[in-house]
């Protein structure tokens, strides 16, 4: 793969009010009697009626890879006041679109840059006039991304979290008490509404305006960085938005074929969506120069690939695979100026696939370092609905059963895991499994029954002791209980602010203790982290009666899991193991000390569990 020549597309401001533009339009050409002008207005006077934009014509040229390239530049220092106190020219944000003039659809108006760096209301490119660039905390250069092992994420919506980055910055702090090491962010690409999930991109270098500005995300970076939070970002590459701009204007020009969409593996959005065609060259460098941009503009650690099917071709192929694998040898090459990746391990760059068909296969045969998986929460579900066996699935989901640790491609050997959570952006709260309230009124508005909170405790214990690295989706520390339908464009434009107020009552209270106590172990058990799982899987003892116990060690230390699903609480026999004093770690509770080999009845709380700690 190529990085594609960002100095020359999109808009940059060479010198102070002067202004380059460059996109390529492959098999567009002026031989054929094509004309593309760029249209230009202030942003405080695109509302205006009696100001209209600018528009400039711009001149072919050839890109030797990529074929057509359409340049102009625009000396905004020598317009000014154009129509009577007009903005235009001076310093600010200027929104700008292309024009296409074609001897056969006519006038095309409304296509928006590919390459833009900034975005605005509507279906509009942007850029600042007199741009600054960011200046980067010095805390900034010490910081390290957290090795695999140690990941913690807290999958987030900025719209729904807090609104906006300025928002987030001021809850950083939140989370990083809470005991989360890794944000993961769902898409804050530019999209065509202000109410989305951000999965139908238009614009792939930048941040949507909805959030903020690009300054705002790189303030955001630095700030969670300094509050020991790594940031991951949604890659959505296999598909994009209707009226991305290849998507858009080829259709509108009637071409048969496309020199960046198509069909080429899954075509899972294609009901509102376009595929990506990776056996084009411009395609694939393309989503690699985005991946490089966001790593070294934005200083973000890594990536959460989403719907990887529609563009996985097997190890070997033009698609996922490449990406991933160039990706990670930029990293390597450039480790100098990337510095929070380096580490005696290899490197530290997150790249989290959303493989949910073959999880397994995703993590054997790419260098991608973790995956979601959707099997844990499957069982999870099952088991709250009281469907037999399901605790046993549970057992061996949460001891990632089936995972590679450890794969070693090209001579060097990365470090494999699965996410584990039962929570997620795809699916409703875990609450309403256990009973909705208000779905006959109207399923959108349908919420789980939060009485039934406790109910999610053994559940949490679980997930935050497994085998993988645990997420949280935004909320569940404190019993969110929104429902999610499972189909329609109810799931994606309707907004679910997270109610914070839900913090404080004793539901919320008591959860959020919970969630950060078993944090709080999770960061200081090296056994919960890096060491072996083992789940007794004794259908007597345990399973028959609603109990799943495990166990994580390590040479120094042991900690036994175990959790109660039923109503009451339960006295188990347990044989351990391991001599030791053990102490109860959530409530210090039951600490005993027993020699190997000796068999002590343990005590569980209903809907609940205990973890037992000897080092």
């Amino acid at each position: 793969m190529k990085q594609l020549p960002l100095n020359q597309l999109g808009p940059r401001e060479f010198q102070p009010g002067i202004v380059d533009f460059g996109i390529l339009l492959p098999w567009i050409s002026a031989n054929d009697g094509n004309r593309l002008f760029v249209k230009i207005i202030h942003e405080q006077d695109q509302f205006i009626q009696r100001i209209q934009p600018l528009a400039f014509e711009m001149q072919h040229g050839t890109n030797a890879d990529y074929g057509d390239f359409w340049a102009a530049q625009v000396d905004l220092n020598t317009i000014r006041d154009f129509q009577g106190n007009s903005h235009f020219g001076l310093p600010g944000r200027h929104v700008y679109r292309f024009e296409l003039h074609n001897p056969n659809a006519g006038i095309l108006d409304w296509i928006i840059d590919p390459f833009a760096r900034e975005y605005a209301i509507g279906k509009l490119s942007a850029f600042t006039l007199g741009y600054t660039p960011y200046a980067w905390s010095a805390a900034e250069q010490n910081w390290k991304t957290p090795a695999l092992h140690d990941l913690i994420l807290y999958e987030l919506n900025l719209a729904e979290f807090s609104d906006s980055l300025e928002g987030g910055i001021d809850r950083l702090g939140y989370l990083a008490d809470l005991g989360v090491n890794t944000l993961s962010l769902m898409p804050v690409n530019n999209v065509s509404l202000e109410v989305d999930w951000g999965y139908l991109p238009l614009g792939f270098f930048g941040v949507d305006e909805r959030f903020g500005r690009r300054d705002d995300f790189q303030r955001f970076v630095d700030a969670a960085h300094q509050h020991g939070l790594a940031v991951i970002v949604d890659a959505v590459y296999g598909h994009t938005g209707g009226d991305f701009p290849y998507a858009d204007l080829y259709r509108r020009l009637g071409y048969n074929e496309n020199p960046f969409m198509g069909p080429f593996a899954k075509d899972y959005f294609s009901d509102f969506g376009v595929s990506t065609d990776f056996n084009r060259a411009l395609t694939r460098d393309f989503f690699y120069s985005v991946n490089l941009h966001w790593l070294n503009t934005y200083h973000i650690d890594g990536f959460r690939y989403d719907c990887v099917p529609n563009y996985w071709d097997g190890a070997l192929g033009a698609g996922y695979a490449n990406l991933v694998f160039n990706t990670h040898e930029y990293v390597k090459s450039s480790i100098a100026s990337l510095p929070r990746f380096d580490a005696p391990e290899g490197s530290r760059l997150i790249q989290i696939a959303e493989q949910l068909e073959a999880p397994e296969q995703i993590l054997e045969q790419s260098y991608s370092n973790a995956t979601w998986q959707n099997a844990s929460f499957g069982a999870a579900s099952a088991c709250a609905r009281g469907i037999p066996g399901a605790l046993e699935n549970l057992g061996h989901r949460l001891g990632a059963l089936g995972y590679i640790e450890q794969t070693t491609q090209n001579g060097e050997t990365f470090a494999k895991l699965p996410l584990q959570y039962i929570e997620n952006h795809d699916h409703s709260r875990f609450v309403c499994e256990f009973g909705l309230r208000y779905r006959d009124w109207n399923p959108l508005f349908a919420e789980g029954d939060r009485s039934q909170w406790y109910r999610l405790q053994p559940y949490l214990i679980a997930l935050l002791a497994a085998k993988g690295i645990p997420m949280l989706w935004q909320g569940q520390e404190f019993g969110e209980n929104y429902f999610v339908p499972d189909s329609g464009l109810g799931r994606v434009l309707l907004l679910r602010p997270l109610r914070w107020d839900y913090f404080y009552d004793a539901a919320g209270k008591s959860l959020v203790r919970l969630t950060r106590s078993l944090l709080s172990l999770r960061k200081n058990c090296p056994e919960l982290r890096r060491g072996g799982h083992y789940f007794h899987n004794d259908y007597e003892h345990y399973l028959s009666r609603g109990i799943l116990l495990f166990q994580r060690d390590s040479d120094g230390a042991i900690s036994l899991i175990a959790v109660n699903f039923t109503n009451n609480e339960q006295h188990v026999p347990f044989v351990f193991s391991r001599a030791g004093n053990y102490t109860e770690q959530l409530h210090n509770e039951d600490n005993f000390i027993v020699s190997e080999g000796e068999t002590r009845r343990l005590l569980i709380p209903s809907n609940y569990g205990r973890v037992w700690r000897s080092a």
